[in-house]
This record gives C-alpha cells, sequence and structure tokens, in this order.
C-alpha cells in the first residue's frame, strides 16, 4: 500500500504542477491569436504525472532499502 501512495502522490502532483505552470507561466506567453490544442495539453500533463509516479516509486523504494540498512 505505502508503494501506491509514492506513486498516486507523485502522479497527482506531477499533473497539477505541470497545468499549473502552464496556465501561469506559458500561456500569459502565448498570444491569444494562436491556439493551442488541448488535447496536447493534457496528453502532456499525464506524461509528466507517469514520470514523477515513476520518480515517487524509486524514491520511496530508495528509503525504504536505506531504513533497512540501518
Amino acid at each position: 500500500m505505502r508503494n501506491k501512495i509514492a506513486k498516486t502522490g507523485g502522479f497527482i502532483i506531477g499533473c497539477a504542477g505541470f497545468l499549473f505552470i502552464f496556465k501561469f507561466v506559458l500561456l500569459k506567453r502565448i498570444p491569444p491569436s494562436d491556439e493551442v490544442a488541448p488535447g496536447l495539453v493534457v496528453l502532456t500533463s499525464l506524461l509528466v504525472g507517469f514520470l514523477f509516479s515513476f520518480l515517487g516509486s524509486r524514491f520511496q523504494k530508495h528509503l525504504e532499502r536505506r531504513r533497512h540498512f540501518t
């Protein structure tokens, strides 16, 4: 169950973080006349979420190994 917490938390943080950065940093710099594909934004958000999920899982495994050796 603990491993799923790290994966789920990483996914949520990754997706929300990307959408937050996209909304407040990147979207302000894009002129309204340019069209941004919403599907591409969502797809990129999911990919970043999966990346953070993988990193969260690896980080938790590293902490578990460290806890067993000490």
